[in-house]
């Protein structure tokens, strides 16, 4: 058995960025398992799960939505409420929303065309498992590209989630219309994450950035935190 914690990632019909996932988590210390979304449970040592990027059913209905249904959400909403880490990125962060795992909505771009460009993002709270490995404050630069990535929340959520430090990042400029440049939130619990820029593909200073690298490393961290404590 490998010593690296197992980081669970969760392959949808129309994912996309799954391997690229796979790669980056192998890459920060991780041994990346496939979960196809047809499977009822996780890998028993699973110590974190990454719901990846990408357009699950054709971005049908909503984004997210039908992703949500399936037997491997089952298994994650298990996972989370038994307090594991989940990180959902772009259309993973859309369905942790349309599975009401996190709060607010994904809304299509202010612009209303995909958005393909390195985004810079300030991290507001770096006291969570997530942001562990940042200073509060600190600026990213990490990609995206979405074409529904607007987060919005009635303003009464928007108002309790920043007092709470829920709101983990924020984008430095307005890139797609999001409430109050939300680019990522996290659970009232702390072990749950969207965001729609990519760390997966800021792993590596030949890409432009290695900025992403320090969350994948966090929550991978958190991986063996939690694998450690279930032993």
């Amino acid at each position: 058995m490998s010593e690296r914690p197992v980081v669970a990632v969760v392959v949808f019909p129309g994912s996309n960025d799954d391997r690229d996932a796979a790669w980056a988590l192998g890459a920060v210390g991780a041994e990346p398992a496939l979960v196809w979304h047809e499977e009822p449970e996780l890998p028993l040592e699973t110590g974190a799960v990454v719901l990846p990027g990408g357009f699950s059913y054709g971005d049908y209905l909503r984004t997210g939505a039908i992703a949500s249904l399936s037997p491997a959400m089952d298994a994650v909403r298990r996972f989370a409420k038994d307090g594991g880490p989940v990180l959902g990125i772009c259309n993973g962060f859309q369905i942790l929303c349309e599975s009401r795992l996190l709060p607010g909505v994904l809304r299509p771009n202010r612009q209303l065309e995909f958005v393909c460009r390195d985004a810079r993002v300030n991290v507001e709270n770096a006291d969570t498992i997530f942001t562990r490995r940042c200073a509060p404050g600190q600026e990213l630069v990490i990609p995206i590209k979405h074409g529904e990535g607007a987060w919005f929340a009635d303003q009464g959520t928007f108002v309790q989630l920043a007092a709470r430090g829920q709101i983990v990042l924020r984008y430095l400029e307005d890139v797609n219309g999001s409430l109050g440049n939300v680019a990522g939130v996290i659970n009232e619990t702390g072990n749950v994450m969207g965001l729609m820029p990519h760390p997966e593909h800021a792993v590596d200073p030949l890409l432009g950035s290695a900025d992403g690298g320090l969350l994948l490393a966090a929550l991978v961290d958190a991986a063996a935190a939690h694998a450690l404590a279930l032993a």
